[in-house]
């Protein structure tokens, strides 16, 4: 990469600091929880292994930041994380049900969740076919259905673990790269229609989904808070009660056996409860500049292919961000999904970790380009803008 600019500071301390962030409160909302589970624990073994985490984290993302991005961009590279992907999505389904669902592959005492790799890896498809079919956008056959096949594949194997939530992830990384790469909204409307179809369906055909549905009308509901709306309600306590200051860090009370799992899915609510409105919304203008600065390294990505892949990876994070959060303030029917960056677990970190490090890989070869063509000489830029107008001239 000798073309390489400066890494963005910016977007590595956010990812970082969000990361750190998130241990600090996994100790804080499991604390309890992990002395009840057994005797073996002590309050800080949720936060030694989520820090110990997201210490590899780091050094995963800076690691991945200094390698140049395009050796994704090979078909042998590509097809190969298809398929090992294809193959850890079925390989979970053959591992026991933790309550109720199969997104776990378990040895040895390590856990590892391969819908995360999904996140990843469908960006780098996209990126890679979109780019190879420029422009063939709107042809059916060869752009069209490879793709949706591939979706299809992924969410598929996913909604079967079941986990929704990640799959409604991978069809907004999908819509929003497609139609970044040119595609018309004509040419969506037809996937998004069929999309939301399959989406009405596994809600009419699972009773469990379609109670979820009721109770999120009225979560609090007597009938719906003693079942169906127990999580969102005690959710609801629990922002509620932090006010604008919150009650305090490790103060909160609802994690105390009120809130299940306050460590994963809901420690959102914990961080309303504990830090306040201040708390939750410095969480999410986090996300916001995470945003800000994932988007602006793919817009400024130097190719075709930097620029998918990174709207394919920012879409990811925060999509689901915005989920969680939503799930958790009521917004959305509850559909147990992470808070990337935050919430407890080992996999996710590294993921998230390992996709803000391609970003930030983007970032700098599209400084470094941008370095190398403010120091060309303006004669070689006219020349070469010429060439340009000539090549256009001619295609016109």
């Amino acid at each position: 990469m000798s073309n390489a600019g400066r890494t963005d500071w910016f977007l590595f301390t956010i990812a970082a600091g969000m990361a750190l962030f998130g241990s600090v409160m996994v100790y804080s909302a499991s604390a309890m929880m992990a002395l009840k589970e057994t005797q073996d624990q002590t309050d800080l073994t949720y936060f030694y292994k989520q820090f110990g985490f997201t210490l590899a984290g780091i050094v995963v993302m800076v690691a991945v930041s200094r390698l140049d991005y395009h050796i994704l961009e090979n078909k042998y590279v590509v097809y190969g994380l298809l398929a090992a992907t294809v193959i850890l999505l079925l390989t979970v389904l053959g591992f026991p049900a933790i309550n109720g669902a199969k997104r776990w592959i378990r040895i040895a005492g390590f856990s590892f969740q391969p819908s995360e790799i999904a996140k990843v890896t469908l960006p780098v498809f996209l990126a890679y076919f979109l780019t190879k079919r420029e422009n063939e956008l709107a042809d059916l056959k060869r752009t069209v259905v490879p793709c949706l096949a591939i979706l299809a594949a992924f969410g598929l194997l996913v909604f079967r673990e079941p986990d929704l939530g990640t799959a409604i992830v991978l069809c907004a990384i999908f819509t929003i790269v497609f139609f970044s790469a040119g595609a018309k909204i004509t040419h969506l409307a037809p996937v998004a229609a069929g999309l939301v179809m399959l989406g009405i369906g596994a809600l009419v055909f699972a009773p469990w989904r379609l109670r979820r549905i009721v109770a999120f009308i009225d979560p609090c509901d007597p009938e719906n808070a003693a079942d169906t709306g127990y999580q969102v309600c005690q959710s609801l306590y629990a922002i509620g009660s932090g006010g604008v200051l919150g009650a305090g860090f490790a103060n909160g009370q609802q994690k105390l056996f009120y809130l299940p799992y306050p460590y994963s899915d809901f420690i959102f609510s914990v961080v309303g409860e504990e830090l306040g409105l201040i708390g939750t919304l410095a969480v999410i203008v986090a996300f916001g500049l995470l945003l800000w600065r994932g988007a602006r390294a793919a817009i400024q990505a130097p190719d075709r292919f930097g620029n998918l892949l990174g709207i394919g990876l920012v879409t990811g994070i925060v999509v689901q961000a915005l989920f969680n959060i939503s799930v958790v303030t009521s917004i959305l029917p509850a559909k147990g999904i992470p808070l990337p960056f935050i919430s407890y677990g080992g996999s996710s970190i590294l993921v998230t970790m390992f996709a803000v490090g391609l970003l930030l890989g983007i970032s700098r070869v599209g400084a470094g380009e941008r370095r190398r063509t403010d120091k060309e000489p303006i004669v070689h830029r006219r020349k070469g803008r010429s060439k340009e107008k000539r090549a256009m001239s001619a295609r016109a």
